[in-house]
């Protein structure tokens, strides 16, 4: 008898366990469900007016992390094919030392893409922000997103819920970081939490808001 309740709590423990576990994926599998139909490749991705592309970070000389490069890299390819007309670069520019959308500027200027039709946004903090900004801030109402796969989900699912009829198109990195990468498809989990929290459970506001800015429309008319 005694054997058998020592079964039976283990069972219950499994069960919970288990229970526990599957909960904890629902907000993961919220922006996975929910960005699948609009996720395309460069090839696919239907043509829009702006691509939003998000920041990565910058290496010690002020140069966009090969990440960064990756995603600028993308942007400018769906510029040269037709599918965008505006480039709006979003970044991180809380402090005067760092400077994500100047140098993601200057990267795509030197790619060949013409200064007009890029368009910075400083205070694209984190992707809820870079995504609640497009709307409220510039405008944007209907955007490809521009990240590296593995964010692509959560990316899209957050512009989506903050308004913008969003689609996106990955930088795949698997091949060439594949440790980096798949530790990042692993943290997104987690990062998932504060995405459903942002954009579904209370659509918390930017950190910075302001005054709308005619960027990315005078860009457009250009």
């Amino acid at each position: 008898m005694r054997e058998f309740f020592r079964r039976l709590r283990w069972r219950r423990a499994l069960l919970v366990t288990g229970l526990l576990a599957v909960v904890g994926l629902v907000p993961y599998a919220w922006t996975v469900i929910a960005s699948a139909p609009y996720r395309y490749s460069a090839d696919d991705v239907p043509t829009t007016p702006v691509a939003l592309v998000l920041g990565a970070g910058l290496t010690r000389d002020d140069k966009p992390t090969p990440f960064l490069a990756g995603r600028l890299d993308v942007a400018a390819d769906l510029y040269r094919r037709g599918k965008v007309k505006v480039l709006l670069v979003s970044g991180d520019n809380s402090t005067v030392d760092y400077d994500e959308p100047s140098a993601m500027r200057a990267y795509l200027i030197e790619a060949g893409i013409p200064a007009e039709a890029i368009v910075a946004d400083y205070a694209g903090l984190d992707t809820w922000d870079s995504c609640a900004r497009a709307k409220r801030i510039f405008g944007v109402d209907r955007a490809t997103v521009v990240t590296q796969s593995f964010h692509l989900p959560r990316a899209v699912a957050l512009c989506r819920a903050a308004g913008v009829e969003a689609y996106g198109v990955g930088h795949d990195t698997l091949r060439d970081r594949t440790t980096t990468t798949l530790y990042l498809y692993f943290r997104e989990v987690f990062a998932s939490y504060k995405a459903m929290w942002d954009g579904v459970l209370v659509e918390r506001d930017p950190k910075f808001l302001g005054p709308q800015e005619t960027g990315v429309t005078s860009a457009l008319d250009h």
